[in-house]
């Protein structure tokens, strides 16, 4: 009972704390004309406000002094180091942008306060694929490796309005029922805090009058946490939590379905670029998001509610089949859905140039079209195909 009072306290707490200094960040934003100018490869049309990920960062210090004392090994003292780090990177890259080379050094830095914590040491996998103890340094190198993997992942989904903010309400809700669930009230709480930060900032992000943009600002942070408490999701000990839905073995396939949006969607942009004889993180529009609003012609929304409830029904999945299933019988089904997954959106090439000559392509025969229909006793005038040309040119 003490658990859920608190719980509610802090969720009002932080979603009116959001609610209330949003509007504040968007004047002073658009007073000191520090807007996010759209480019060819923008979703958006007009310059819009970033930096709403500065309300994440100070909702989190505050939950943090809430909290405090809830955790046994003093987890907070180490989370605010990370978080100040990658809040002033954030800021810096959303103002003035910095390399990736910088960035993912900053990010190394953040989480050594994370990895130094003995709360988080990964000491066994818990017999998945009949690994059991693992070696300290062998937890340093896939803990960092996990935890930078899962900041660039989310960093990277947050392309068009509300996506970002949907897959992290739905991951962080999941991790806030298996930390209730295994009574670890700190991570608990603070995925609520950060939930309920992000549910505030949606409606703005989908506004239409007040509309604004979480930056790396946000994304980064929003990453972090959600990159820590995986970490201690895969730090669970099956001696002491026995009253979750699912084999404790299966955790590292749990956690890869939790994550799934993401990490398939960074996995599949890599390998585009790749073959592309690209940078990885060189940017373009091969993102699944822009895949489903400029291909298929979905809205924003729209997009972000299907990825997410696909997000949803993934995670129920496998936590269904982690019940019973052995974790070899999960990977071939993890293995057999992303190939499917690759199949569908490989299938096409997804180039911006291609995008671009295939709409054009369909315009000109959709247009044709009509004017074979039309009937009028009037000539009509020849088409001038440059001027034609230039205008679809304009409007993508």
């Amino acid at each position: 009972m003490f658990f859920l009072e608190t719980a509610i306290s802090l969720f009002i707490g932080a979603f009116l704390l959001t609610y209330l200094t949003i509007p504040k960040i968007i004047s002073v934003v658009e007073y000191k004309r520090l807007m996010d100018n759209p480019n060819k490869r923008s979703s958006h049309k007009l310059g819009t406000p970033t930096l709403g990920g500065v309300s994440f960062f100070y909702v989190l210090i505050f939950a943090l002094f809430f909290i405090n004392g809830r955790d046994v090994f003093d987890e907070g003292m180490y989370i605010i180091p990370g978080l100040t780090i990658l809040f002033i990177v954030g800021l810096k890259d959303d103002l003035v942008v910095i390399s990736p080379g910088a960035k993912l050094l900053s990010q190394v830095f953040a989480i050594v306060f994370i990895l130094a914590n003995p709360s988080f040491t990964i000491h066994s996998l818990n017999g998945f694929l009949n690994i059991n103890e693992i070696p300290y340094y062998l937890y340093l190198i896939i803990g960092g490796f996990m935890m930078i993997t899962i900041i660039n992942s989310y960093n990277l989904i947050d392309g068009i309005d509300g996506l970002a903010s949907v897959v992290g309400i739905v991951i962080l809700v999941i991790y806030t029922t298996i930390f209730y669930l295994t009574e670890e009230y700190f991570f608990a709480l603070l995925a609520i805090a950060l939930n309920a930060s992000l549910m505030a900032f949606l409606g703005f992000n989908l506004s239409s009058d007040k509309k604004i943009f979480m930056g790396d600002t946000g994304s980064l942070i929003v990453g972090f946490i959600i990159s820590i408490l995986t970490l201690k999701f895969l730090a669970l000990r099956p001696v002491v939590y026995t009253d979750l839905p699912f084999l404790l073995e299966n955790a590292p396939l749990i956690a890869i379905s939790i994550l799934i949006v993401p990490l398939f969607d960074t996995a599949r942009v890599f390998a585009i670029r790749i073959a592309n004889k690209k940078g990885p993180f060189s940017p373009d529009r091969n993102h699944t998001h822009h895949v489903l609003i400029d291909y298929w012609g979905l809205t924003h929304k729209q997009a972000s509610f299907i990825i997410g409830c696909f997000n949803l029904l993934f995670v129920t999945l496998f936590v269904v089949l982690g019940s019973t299933a052995k974790n070899l019988g999960m990977v071939i089904m993890l293995v057999s859905v992303v190939i499917f997954l690759g199949y569908i959106f490989f299938k096409y090439n997804y180039n911006f140039t291609t995008l671009k000559q295939k709409i054009l392509l369909k315009r000109k025969v959709d247009r044709l079209k009509t004017k074979a229909k039309e009937k009028g006793p009037k000539k009509k005038k020849p088409r001038n195909p440059g001027k034609d040309e230039s205008e679809e040119d304009r409007e993508l």
